[in-house]
């Protein structure tokens, strides 16, 4: 699978915007200025793909990207920007509800993107909680692991795993969207995601 035939097509703003298709997709998740852009571009392979921006709260639609014609690259909204008016958190939370119930038989992973830095906050347990509910395989991606003392790398990600409750079949990648740490090994993880689906 070549990530740089990765191509955006639409930003989904309600349900009917959807992809229609039976192709496998692979969707990001996290809280806003976590990196989910950076960490897409990383992946991809190009700067600048995916919006990056020093405001938070900026993608505020379902972002759509079509990864080699084999599956989609699904960008949800970023949560728990505290500037977001109540009816705008509102709006984008039942936009990602309505994705989840909408696709989920597509779906074939979920990767929620945390800052390696930081115990997750209560918004990335209700991301996880949301992601048994609908009983997806589940990659944690910890970013920005460059701003880590090396010291500090493993209880840190000890505190991930326990702050949620993060299983055998549960997948943590330490990763750095800056550096490229865990790039190979994240891009190994989507590319199976989508693979073993259209196998």
């Amino acid at each position: 699978m070549n990530f740089k035939n990765t191509v955006f097509v639409k930003s989904a703003a309600k349900k009917s915007d959807f992809p229609r298709d039976a192709l496998p997709r692979v969707v990001f998740a996290g809280r806003s200025n976590v990196g989910k852009s950076s960490t897409i571009n990383r992946v991809v392979g190009k700067r600048g793909f995916a919006r990056v921006s020093s405001v938070p709260g900026k993608t505020v639609f379902v972002n759509l990207f079509k990864v080699d014609d084999r599956g989609w690259l699904v960008d949800l909204p970023g949560y728990g920007y505290s500037k977001a008016s109540q009816q705008e958190r509102e709006r984008y939370s039942r936009l990602i509800e309505e994705y989840f119930a909408e696709d989920r038989e597509n779906i074939t992973r979920i990767y929620l993107i945390v800052d390696a830095r930081h115990k997750p906050t209560a918004d990335d347990v209700t991301m996880v909680e949301w992601v048994r509910h609908y009983g997806k395989p589940l990659t944690v991606v910890a970013n920005k692991l460059d701003k880590l003392k090396k010291s500090e790398i493993e209880p840190n990600l000890a505190c991930i795993r326990e702050t949620l409750s993060l299983g055998e079949n549960d997948v943590l990648i330490p990763f750095s969207a800056e550096k490229g740490t865990g790039n190979e090994e994240l891009k190994s993880n989507i590319q199976y995601a989508i693979e073993e689906k259209t196998l």
